[in-house]
């Protein structure tokens, strides 16, 4: 009888078997250190919300040091921020700061939502690749510019100006604060982000879209403006939220153009305006008190109305992509 031969060992199957739980252990750590991250950063909005929150309900429940609780309708309702003497009243309002607050954004979005779409479109689909270029570069340093920078060229430039042509037509304002010029320097800080947005939106129509318009017999710009941009919608839709998020958040540099009204609501364009970020920024001079406590209060009232402004411009996004699939 013949020997049986020994089974061997396959080295390289064992090898192949270590590589793939190394690699599964690996997956594993990955995919924990994601959910982590993610865990991580969900908890700082939740951090953040429940601070705001804390604090900005303390007003209406409390006593204040003796002054009483502020009134929740009369604080949402109220036309003037203060109504009594400094530190020794409770009647504080919202409600012209919240009406200020969404036109001021309104007027910055009409203003800046067909500039920040036309500089993409010609920088995507019709500049040279040299001209896209040095734009596309410009158009991110602007974004990197720091908002203090836009608020100190708003101060110095903006509103001389505006002063001036407003002194040419009899039109009186307080050294050129005013509506138009939070207006016009939220403009230029939004551009930046609409046109990025945008521009990486209307590259990625596919092209056979383009091919198809074009063999059609139409020119260059019906397809642009026919084809393109409505194919693109989505993503311009996106950085009007983003661009509204901006106007709706931002303080420092408004403040210094805003003129920080103590009442209102302010509709013209030349009258000193308040937003509800801009008089957040006045009350941290303090450190405790209800004047301080009240801010927070602006704050959570900032975070609902942008909430709800980002949830009716998604609303509508979702209408319109609908309306152009039919």
């Amino acid at each position: 009888m013949g020997r049986h031969p020994r089974l061997s060992v396959n080295a390289p199957s064992i090898k192949e078997s270590n590589n793939q739980k190394f690699q599964k252990l690996m997956n594993a750590v990955v995919k924990r250190l994601v959910f982590l991250s993610a865990l991580l950063s969900a908890s700082f909005i939740i951090i953040v919300v429940v601070f705001v929150a804390l604090a900005g309900i303390e007003p209406f429940i409390s006593n204040n040091d003796g002054l009483g609780s502020v009134s929740f309708i009369g604080f949402i309702t109220r036309t003037i921020w203060l109504d009594g003497p400094t530190f020794a009243s409770n009647m504080y309002g919202a409600g012209y700061l919240i009406v200020n607050t969404l036109y001021i954004a309104f007027l910055t979005l009409v203003v800046s939502l067909p500039l920040g779409v036309l500089t993409a479109l010609f920088i995507a689909k019709i500049a040279g690749r040299r001209v896209a270029t040095i734009l596309r570069s410009i158009v991110e340093l602007l974004a990197a510019i720091p908002s203090i920078v836009y608020g100190l060229v708003g101060a110095g430039l903006i509103l001389p100006i505006i002063y001036n042509t407003a002194m040419a037509f009899g039109i009186q304002t307080n050294g050129g604060n005013s509506t138009l010029a939070a207006v016009i320097v939220l403009t230029f800080m939004s551009i930046p982000t609409l046109t990025t947005v945008s521009e990486v939106a209307i590259r990625n129509v596919n092209p056979s879209l383009e091919e198809a318009s074009l063999a059609l017999g139409t020119s260059k710009t019906q397809t642009n403006f026919n084809v393109v941009l409505p194919a693109a919608k989505s993503g311009i839709f996106s950085a009007a939220i983003l661009a509204i998020g901006r106007a709706l958040g931002e303080a420092t540099a408004i403040s210094l153009v805003a003129g920080n009204a103590l009442s209102g609501p302010t509709f013209s364009f030349f009258n000193r305006t308040a937003t509800l970020t801009t008089a957040m920024l006045q009350g941290m001079k303090e450190t405790t008190g209800l004047d301080y406590d009240i801010r927070f209060s602006l704050g959570i009232v900032l975070i609902v109305v942008i909430l709800i402004t980002n949830f009716a411009l998604n609303t509508l996004k979702k209408k319109v992509g609908r309306m152009h699939a039919k």
